[in-house]
């Protein structure tokens, strides 16, 4: 299937088949998609949470507004975006770049100097505003690879912060769920997978000048 087949057959699921899972090997190379994905400065400033066990599945129920998709999905992928980018964690991506690169750490201080400026003059509300902003790069990424595999998604953001907090154990001072993304394959009783997408035309969605 080519890329452009998958994105046509692709669409937000409302309904997955509860006994199929979706196999390690296959979530994996989906997850690596996510791991490669491109980030503002590439700092990356987010995790991912996969919950799998059926027991977390059911706590998180209740802190979304449509459950059908969490009681149903082989997994669900939830994106959590950092509150703060400190000097520890930025130079704990230097010291990355040094060891993956095989370069002089002292090499770098340039480009980390006027990366830690560039993160200081942005308040707190701009950093979490830009970590979305990456966060949801890595939805795109995941939703493509998934769609690749054959995978079904639905991402979901109809939940309730305070909720999802508590179950997932986050520590609101240093991050917040950004966005969540179900994985599984669509059930046959799921009528949406037999609509026509609905897209605007290239007229009104391209200008080339």
């Amino acid at each position: 299937m080519n890329y452009l087949e998958a994105l046509n057959k692709r669409y937000s699921v409302k309904k997955f088949d509860p006994e199929k899972t979706v196999s390690s090997d296959v979530l994996f190379h989906i997850l690596e998609a996510a791991r490669l994905s491109a980030s503002s400065l590439g700092l990356q400033p987010y995790r991912l949470l996969i919950v799998q066990s059926p027991e977390m599945k059911q706590k998180l129920i209740p802190a979304f507004y449509n459950p059908s998709q969490i009681s149903t999905c082989s997994h669900l992928i939830v994106i959590v975006s950092k509150n703060n980018i400190g000097n520890e964690y930025i130079g704990n991506y230097f010291n990355h770049i040094s060891e993956t690169r095989e370069v002089p750490l002292e090499s770098l201080n340039p480009f980390k100097e006027s990366i830690s400026k560039h993160i200081q003059h942005l308040d707190s509300e701009e950093v979490m505003i830009w970590a979305d902003k990456q966060s949801y790069i890595v939805l795109g990424n995941l939703m493509f690879a998934a769609a690749l595999e054959n995978v079904d998604t639905c991402p979901m953001e109809g939940f309730s912060q305070e909720k999802i907090d508590i179950v997932l154990g986050i520590d609101t001072e240093k991050e917040k769920v950004a966005v969540t993304l179900a994985l599984g394959y669509r059930s046959e009783e799921d009528q949406f997978q037999n609509l026509k997408k609905v897209r605007k035309p290239n007229d009104k969605l391209f200008k080339f000048i």
